[in-house]
């Protein structure tokens, strides 16, 4: 290895990692664990020792931005590796002055992903950031990308997260595979590796982020994202939904329904865009934004761009923000909402399928974890939870008329 400072930076458990040469490895675990700075570090590092390239990816490519190509960046930064490097922004490439490169792209954009080819040797390695946000497909489709190549060079697909629910594909193809227990936190065999981790393992953290992690009262957040076991979300309020490539239907999507929630700082500003089959009882939501910390002025901008001249239904509750999205072009106007407004929302988007494009991955999240509040006895009540709600809520302001005709008519 060079002798380079990045790997003074490395926690503990993930050092044996480094030569790691299974097939398939998982790192997932709580937040804060340290597992994409490692990734990151382990692909800076790999890269400057030449042989390796690295495809590295997300579900939605306009979020690589803020996660694994911040991250590989501010491994080199931090190092003082800079002079090593040329990072090209548009083609979102980071290639070492030997030749190797880090691919960044997301899984939403198949045209890229198959012209895709670095500029020396083959891929080597594919990261998968936030694997949860995929389909079995794609990561199917993952595995075939890593053809070629130097045969001394063991091929590796990495794919990392939070464990958010037990019932995903990855649970049932990995972990019940190698019959993985609960009490486990690492398997280790020829084809697949599996570690798991959660904040004790980085000592990096500040006595602030470890009190934040281990204040959270919320029972399925505790153990999900301290202590990064598998989810299990009995009282999930929405299973009336599934993910499609709505990319070819698009231009079909007439009949369109828009919704948003303010946001800024602790909370996104939230936009969902969606298409109403009302004789199916269909609605496909097929574009979103989810942003903090925009003024009016640039939410106006974004919300232009997603939805054009088209109508938005808005939070009512910032009769300001709507004043100001209109000054700035936008059609907005908002929600009448009423008494248990929410709660009759919920009940009619029951009523439907909502199919989801595989690049709208928050509002995909957000329909996994949203759920009815428990009582002391882990009981549902009829109160949703006031959590992973923004772009729901953008979707109940969306369709407010269509709720009104149906009541109506009962």
């Amino acid at each position: 290895m060079p002798a380079l400072n990045v790997d003074l930076q490395i926690n503990d458990i993930y050092i044996p990692h480094l030569e790691n040469t299974a097939r398939t490895q998982i790192f997932y675990g709580g937040a804060g664990s340290g597992k994409s700075v490692f990734l990151a570090q382990r692909a800076v590092i790999d890269v400057l020792q030449g042989g390796r390239n690295y495809l590295i990816c997300r579900a939605a490519g306009k979020y690589s931005r803020k996660s694994t190509w911040a991250e590989c960046l501010n491994v080199i930064e931090g190092a003082e590796l800079g002079h090593l490097f040329k990072v090209r922004i548009v083609e979102q490439v980071i290639e070492c002055q030997n030749g190797y490169q880090l691919l960044f792209s997301g899984l939403d954009d198949t045209q890229k992903l198959k012209s895709m080819r670095p500029a020396k040797g083959a891929i080597s390695d594919i990261w998968v950031e936030e694997a949860t946000e995929t389909g079995r497909q794609d990561i199917k489709e993952l595995y075939k990308r890593q053809r070629g190549g130097d045969p001394a060079i063991p091929k590796r697909l990495t794919m990392s997260f939070n464990p958010i629910t037990q019932t995903h594909w990855i649970y049932d193809e990995y972990f019940k595979g190698v019959g993985w227990a609960e009490e486990q936190t690492a398997h280790r065999e020829a084809g697949i590796s599996i570690l798991k981790t959660w904040y004790i393992h980085n000592r990096f953290l500040t006595p602030e982020d470890v009190a934040d992690l281990e204040g959270e009262r919320d029972p399925y957040y505790h153990q999900v994202y301290t202590l990064g076991n598998w989810g299990v979300l009995g009282n999930v309020i929405f299973r009336n939904w599934r993910v499609r490539d709505l990319a070819p239907l698009r231009a079909q999507f007439t009949n369109r329904r828009n919704g948003l929630d303010f946001g800024f700082s602790s909370d996104p500003a939230a936009l969902v865009v969606s298409h109403y089959d009302r004789k199916r009882k269909i609605i496909y939501i097929f574009d979103e934004l989810y942003e903090y910390g925009l003024t009016n002025d640039l939410l106006a901008g974004l919300v232009k761009e997603k939805i054009g001249s088209d109508y938005v239904v808005c939070d009512s509750s910032e009769p300001k923000s709507i004043a100001e999205l209109n000054a700035h072009g936008v059609r907005a106007d908002g929600a009448v909402k009423g008494k248990d407004s929410v709660l009759h929302g919920i009940q009619w988007l029951q009523q439907h399928t909502l199919i989801i494009d595989k690049a709208c991955i928050h509002t995909r999240n957000e329909l996994t974890q949203f759920k009815w509040k428990e009582d002391k006895h882990g009981k549902a009540m009829r109160l949703p939870l006031d959590k992973n709600n923004h772009l729901i809520d953008a979707l109940r302001y969306a369709y407010e008329a269509d709720m009104e005709a149906y009541w109506l008519a009962m």
